[in-house]
């Protein structure tokens, strides 16, 4: 049997070759962004200039796509718009002995209609492409041929105050629970150490109190629940029969 050296893998002489020919044709920048006024390569700028040079060093770029997430989202119109991210991966593989190379890398795009994963994994494939056979770049580094305006996100609420919040909303439904008639309940709401702690909970948690304020008031008065016109609005306890509630003394 005879042994010897193992023999170099072939695919990063091919990935060299190919990047040595990418390097004097290049990829010209020849579509325009109308909304910020910038050149791009597309997409198929991508394909046309990279396939002849790897069918020329026998090298395939073979995609997978390893997850895909999906947000949606709102343009400053008021219309949907989706943002997908996928995380890919690209074998870079010589035909010659089999050898390979994988890239991994992102993919980024918002669409108002079924494009936005199209997109996204046009975006991993060119800047996969563009990193292994260091295709230059220039000015703003080529989001697509439309560029959305999105709404700015509500800001979101410290996950320290969700916790805090969890905790006093416990204790404060025993208070709620522990009140044997709407009287009490009322006394409870108008209490100004009651309210500023209420005032301090997470929003979800606060409009869960006031919830149960109202099916409270319902299940001692024996009226109907008396639900808020608007989430997170206070419990209206004039609402009820005069009867129903005996003022404080």
């Amino acid at each position: 049997m005879t042994t010897g050296p193992i023999p170099p893998a072939k695919v990063y002489a091919a990935i060299a070759a190919a990047m040595s020919d990418l390097a004097k044709e290049g990829i010209a920048k020849d579509r325009n962004n109308q909304q910020q006024g910038y050149k791009f390569r597309g997409i198929d700028d991508v394909y046309n200039a990279l396939s002849p040079v790897l069918s020329r060093h026998n090298l395939c770029m073979l995609p997978r796509i390893l997850t895909r997430e999906v947000t949606e989202r709102q343009t400053q119109k008021g219309n949907a718009l989706f943002y997908v991210v996928v995380e890919a991966e690209f074998d870079l593989i010589c035909s010659e002995d089999g050898s390979k190379h994988t890239i991994r890398t992102f993919g980024e795009a918002m669409d108002s209609a079924d494009k936005a994963t199209n997109k996204a994994m046009s975006a991993a494939y060119k800047y996969a492409a563009m990193q292994a056979f260091a295709i230059p770049t220039e000015g703003d580094n080529d989001a697509d041929s439309t560029t959305h305006e999105v709404a700015p996100r509500p800001a979101e609420e410290p996950k320290q105050l969700v916790k805090v919040s969890r905790e006093a909303e416990k204790q404060m439904r025993g208070e709620v629970d522990a009140c044997a008639t709407v009287a009490e309940l009322k006394r409870l709401w108008n209490n100004p150490t009651f309210q500023a702690e209420v005032n301090k909970l997470h929003r979800t948690y606060r409009e869960g109190i006031i919830e149960l304020f109202n099916e409270r008031i319902a299940f001692l008065s024996e009226t109907p629940a008396t639900i808020p016109s608007k989430r997170g609005e206070p419990p209206d306890f004039t609402k009820l029969e005069p009867n129903t509630i005996a003022e404080p003394a």
